[in-house]
């Protein structure tokens, strides 16, 4: 996959909200987007948010093209993906390799499509 970053959020924007900013806290699609950052204000509630707000992306420091090589990787391994064999693959440490897996596999349950839809975009 050769995607940046803001390739990324851009296809998560388009997964997530179809292409209209939606506030992960009241549910309104009344936003101003920032000049100079991927984010919005919500003209309802008054908060700030990205698109990674509510995910399994929220508050890490990992790009966002490493996690979806991530989830490709634990999705589509037979056997599962090792720590090692994911930190080599994605050039992280085994911890961070570690904690992605963690995360990845909590989060099945919650955002399998979310997951699903990442994996079916990578492969076109």
């Amino acid at each position: 996959m050769s995607r940046n970053h803001e390739e990324c959020l851009a296809l998560l924007e388009q997964i997530r909200w179809g292409g209209k900013p939606k506030c992960p806290y009241c549910e309104s699609t009344n936003a101003t987007a920032y000049k100079n950052e991927r984010r919005y204000h919500c003209n309802e509630c008054f908060t700030s948010y990205s698109v990674t707000v509510g995910t399994l992306f929220h508050k890490t420091h990992v790009e966002l093209q490493k996690w979806f090589v991530a989830i490709e990787l634990v999705l589509n391994s037979p056997g599962g993906v090792s720590v090692r064999q994911l930190a080599k693959e994605i050039g992280v440490n085994k911890n961070t390799a570690c904690y992605m897996i963690e995360r990845i596999h909590r989060r099945m349950a919650e955002e399998w499509e979310l997951l699903q839809r990442i994996v079916g975009t990578d492969k076109s």
